[in-house]
C-alpha cells in the first residue's frame, strides 16, 4: 500500500518533468517535428549564453501612446495595486484586460500580479481567500467587486523542477525582467502575456503579443501542441478570444486544435459550463457557434444543434440564416462585455429552439408565446401576434405555414403545449439517456452522450416557463418600461429573462418575414376588381366571438361577400353586352372607389393604431421618467435634510441636556423650598401647642426669677463702683 500511495504522488511530478522537457527541448524521441516548429521566435539563439529567446524582441511601450489612461481602471482594481506598491510590492495588470485597453475595448475583468506571496496577499486585506490547487490565486473582495490576483512566487515554486532544464539569466537582463518573462512563458496566448504597469505607463511584451494583435492572429506562446496538452482548456478559451475579437488562427494553432478537439472531454462539467457561458453569455454567441462548429466542438457540447446545423447547411444558401444563429444573433446586440446575462438565457433558448425542429409550430402560436413573454400579459400578447401573424415568416423547419383563424381557446392550449415542449427539450440538454434518444433522429451522428449542464441549473430554466403551463389567461407582469434591467439579467431574475427571451423571439421572427399576405383577386375580361377579404373577416370578428360557431359564421359571411362581388362582375359582363361603353364604365367606377376607399380606410385605422400604441408606449416612458427623476430629487432632498439634521443633532442633544438639568436643579429647588416650608409649619403648629405654651410659661418665669435673683444679689463689687 506504502509503495502504490508512493507511485501516486510521483507520477504526476514525472508527468509535469515530462511536459516541461518537451516544452524547452523539444528534442525526446518521436518529436522531431517539434525542432522545425520552434524556429523562429522560439528557437533563435540570441547572445553568448544561448538563449532559446531573443532578447531583442522584448518590448517595453509607452501605454499613452494606445490612449491608456487612468480612469479606465475601477477603482477596486486600483485600491489593490495602490496599496500592495504601497507595501513595497511590485503588481501588475496582466492578461486580457491589458488586450483590451489596448485595443479600446471594455475589458470583461481585471487580474493583478504582485510580487508578494498568496498568504501575504492574505493578510493585507481583510475579506481575501486562496483558491484553485494547480494555478492558485487569492480573490480579494473590496467595494462590491471581486479581484483575482496572481503571484509570481507561484510560477517560481513550478519551475523548481525546470531550474535544470531552463537557461541562466540572459544577459543584459535585470531579475524584473526576468520574472516577468518566466511568467510569461506559462500563459496561453501571445495576445494575454501582456503586462501593464499603470504607475510607470509602461507596457511589457515578451511574446509578440501586440503584433499578433495587430496582424489579427491568436497564436499560443509555447508550440501549440505542447500547450494544448498541458491545458486543453486553451482550445476552448482560444475559441472565446477569437471570437470575441474577431481575430484568426494561426496554422499551427489551427491545427492543434484540429487534432486534439476531443481532449476536452477529460474537462470536468463546471470547466465546461464556465467555458461555454463565457462564449454564449457577452455578446460574442453567433462567432463562438460558429468557430465551435468549424473545429467539430460543437458536436461534442452541442450534439443535437450541431446536427441539425450540418442539415440545414445545404438549405442555408437558398436562405440567410438558419433560425438558431438568427436567435443568437439577436442575443448579442443586447448583450456585451459590460453587460452580461445569466446562463439561463441560452439555456432557455437552446431547449426552445429544440422544442420547435422537433415540432414545428403555426407562426401565430410562436407569436403568442414570445408575445406573453415580452408583454408579460395575455390580451396584449393575442393582439400583437394576431398583427404580427399577417406577415410571412420563413424558417425551415421551425416554422409551419401560416394559419390566421385560430380561436384563442385553441391558441392557449397550443401555447402551453409548446410551453411543456420546451420544458421538456430541457431533458436533452441535461440527461445524457434523453440526448441519446433525440439523437437518435439524426443517425449519420455521433454522439459521446456527454452533457455538461446540471440537472439543478436545467429545473431552474424549467421553471420560467410555468406561466404558460396553466391558467395563462389570468398571466399578468406588466413592466413600467420595456428597457432591459442589465444587473437583473445578470443576477438571473426570472421576470427579466422571459422579458428578453420574449424580445429575441420576436425579432428573430421579425427577421424571418419575407412577404406580406397578397390580396385576394378576381379577373375578369372586362373588369378587375381587387378585393380584401381581411376586412370582412375583422368585421365578423367584431360581431361574433373567436368560438367555433362564430368561425362558422364567419366564413359564411365572407362567402357571401365573395358571391356578391362575383354576381358585380357577371353585371358588369352583360351591361357590357347590352349597353354603351360609356354606362358600363360609370357602374364600374363605384364599385372600384369603394374598395379602393375600403383599403384606404384599413390604411388609416392600422396607422392610427400604430401610432397610438406609440404614443402610449412614449407616455408610459415618460411617465416612468418623470417618477424617476421625481424620486431622485426627494432623495437628494432628504439626503440634504439628513446631512442639516446631522448637524443640529448634537445642539439639539445639548439643549435637551441643559433644559433636563434646569428641571432637576428647579425640582431640587422646589423640594427644598417645600421642606423648609414644611419645617417652618412645624414650628409654628409645635408654638400654638398647649404644651408648649406650659413650657414658655415656666422658662419666662424661670427667666424671671433668674434676674429677680441677680438684682437682690450683686456682687460687692458693684457697690464700690
Amino acid at each position: 500500500m506504502a509503495i502504490s500511495g508512493r507511485n501516486n504522488r510521483l507520477l504526476p511530478r514525472l508527468q509535469s518533468l515530462f511536459l516541461n522537457l518537451k516544452r524547452r527541448n523539444c528534442t525526446l524521441l518521436g518529436e522531431g517535428t517539434e525542432e522545425s516548429k520552434l524556429q523562429g521566435r522560439f528557437a533563435s539563439v540570441a547572445g553568448a549564453n544561448k538563449s532559446p529567446f531573443d532578447i531583442s524582441t522584448w518590448r517595453a511601450i509607452d501605454s499613452r501612446s494606445f490612449g491608456i489612461s487612468r480612469p479606465m481602471i475601477p477603482p477596486s482594481t486600483w485600491t489593490v495595486l495602490k496599496y500592495l506598491q504601497r507595501k513595497g510590492f511590485e503588481s501588475y495588470l496582466v492578461g486580457g484586460c491589458v488586450r483590451d485597453l489596448v485595443l479600446r475595448r471594455i475589458p470583461k475583468d481585471f487580474d493583478v500580479i504582485t510580487t508578494a506571496k498568496l498568504k501575504q496577499i492574505r493578510k493585507q486585506f481583510h475579506r481575501a481567500r486562496i483558491i484553485g490547487r494547480r494555478f492558485p490565486i487569492c480573490l480579494v473582495n473590496l467595494q462590491g467587486s471581486v479581484i483575482e490576483v496572481s503571484s509570481f512566487e507561484t510560477v517560481a515554486e513550478r519551475a523548481k523542477e525546470e531550474e535544470t532544464i531552463l537557461p541562466h539569466m540572459p544577459a543584459n537582463c535585470d531579475n524584473k525582467h526576468f520574472v516577468r518573462w518566466r511568467d510569461c512563458l506559462h500563459r496561453d496566448f501571445t495576445v494575454n502575456s501582456l503586462f501593464f504597469d499603470p504607475f510607470a505607463n509602461r507596457i511589457y511584451d515578451y511574446a509578440n503579443g501586440l503584433k499578433d494583435l495587430k496582424t489579427g492572429k491568436v497564436r499560443t506562446v509555447i508550440p501549440a501542441q505542447l500547450s494544448f496538452k498541458e491545458d486543453c482548456a486553451r482550445i476552448l478559451r482560444g475559441i472565446r478570444i477569437a471570437a470575441r475579437l474577431g481575430l484568426s488562427f494561426s496554422e499551427e494553432t489551427a491545427e492543434a486544435i484540429q487534432n486534439l478537439y476531443l481532449s476536452i472531454l477529460s474537462l470536468d462539467k463546471q470547466r465546461l459550463m464556465m467555458e461555454v457561458n463565457f462564449m454564449l453569455s457577452y455578446g460574442a454567441a453567433e462567432s463562438s457557434l460558429f468557430l465551435l462548429r468549424r473545429f467539430k466542438l460543437l458536436d461534442i457540447l452541442l450534439p443535437v444543434h450541431a446536427a441539425y446545423l450540418a442539415q440545414q447547411a445545404d438549405y442555408q444558401s437558398a436562405q440567410n440564416s438558419t433560425m438558431l444563429m438568427k436567435l443568437f444573433s439577436n442575443v448579442d446586440k443586447l448583450l456585451a462585455c459590460d453587460r452580461p446575462s445569466d446562463s439561463r438565457l441560452w439555456i432557455g433558448l437552446l431547449a426552445f429552439h429544440l422544442a420547435l425542429v422537433h415540432k414545428p409550430q403555426d407562426a401565430l402560436v410562436v407569436w403568442a408565446f414570445s408575445s406573453a413573454l415580452y408583454h408579460g400579459n395575455w390580451s396584449e400578447a393575442v393582439k400583437c401576434a394576431r398583427e404580427n401573424a399577417l406577415e410571412h415568416v420563413q424558417f425551415i423547419p421551425e416554422i409551419l405555414q401560416d394559419c390566421i383563424s385560430k380561436s384563442d381557446e385553441t391558441l392557449v392550449e397550443e401555447v402551453s403545449q409548446l410551453a411543456s415542449l420546451v420544458q421538456s427539450s430541457i431533458d436533452v440538454l441535461t440527461d445524457p439517456e434523453c440526448l441519446l434518444e433525440s439523437m437518435a433522429r439524426y443517425p449519420p451522428f455521433p454522439c459521446s452522450g456527454a452533457v455538461f449542464i446540471s440537472k439543478r441549473m436545467g429545473e431552474s430554466v424549467a421553471g420560467i416557463f410555468d406561466v404558460l403551463l396553466n391558467d395563462v389567461e389570468s398571466y399578468k407582469n406588466e413592466r413600467e418600461t420595456f428597457e432591459i434591467h442589465y444587473e437583473l439579467l445578470g443576477e438571473g431574475d426570472w421576470n427579466e429573462i422571459r422579458f428578453v427571451l420574449g424580445k429575441v423571439i420576436m425579432e428573430t421572427m421579425s427577421s424571418g418575414i419575407t412577404q406580406k399576405h397578397q390580396p385576394r383577386v378576381v379577373n375578369d375580361e372586362h373588369c378587375i376588381l381587387k378585393t380584401n377579404i381581411k376586412p370582412q373577416q375583422q368585421l365578423a370578428q367584431e360581431k361574433w366571438p373567436s368560438t367555433p360557431t362564430g368561425l362558422e359564421e364567419q366564413s359564411a359571411v365572407v362567402r357571401e361577400k365573395e358571391q356578391q362581388f362575383k354576381m358585380v362582375g357577371e353585371k358588369g359582363m352583360v351591361v357590357g353586352e347590352t349597353e354603351n361603353h360609356c354606362q358600363e364604365m360609370s357602374k364600374e367606377k363605384p364599385i372600384v372607389k369603394a374598395t379602393k376607399e375600403e383599403n384606404c380606410c384599413q390604411e388609416a385605422v392600422k396607422e392610427k393604431a400604430k401610432k397610438h400604441r406609440q404614443e402610449a408606449v412614449k407616455e408610459k416612458a415618460k411617465k416612468h421618467r418623470q417618477e424617476a427623476v421625481r424620486e431622485k430629487n426627494k432623495r437628494k432632498y432628504i439626503d440634504a435634510v439628513n446631512e442639516e439634521n446631522k448637524c443640529s443633532v448634537e445642539v439639539v442633544m445639548e439643549k435637551q441636556k441643559y433644559h433636563q438639568e434646569a428641571k432637576k436643579q428647579k425640582l431640587y429647588q422646589g423640594a427644598t423650598r417645600r421642606e423648609e416650608n414644611q419645617q417652618e409649619v412645624v414650628k409654628a403648629n409645635a408654638d400654638h401647642h398647649p404644651e408648649a405654651t406650659k413650657d414658655k410659661k415656666e422658662k419666662q418665669q424661670q427667666q424671671g426669677m433668674e434676674e429677680k435673683r441677680e438684682k437682690q444679689c450683686r456682687p460687692l463689687s458693684s457697690l464700690f463702683k
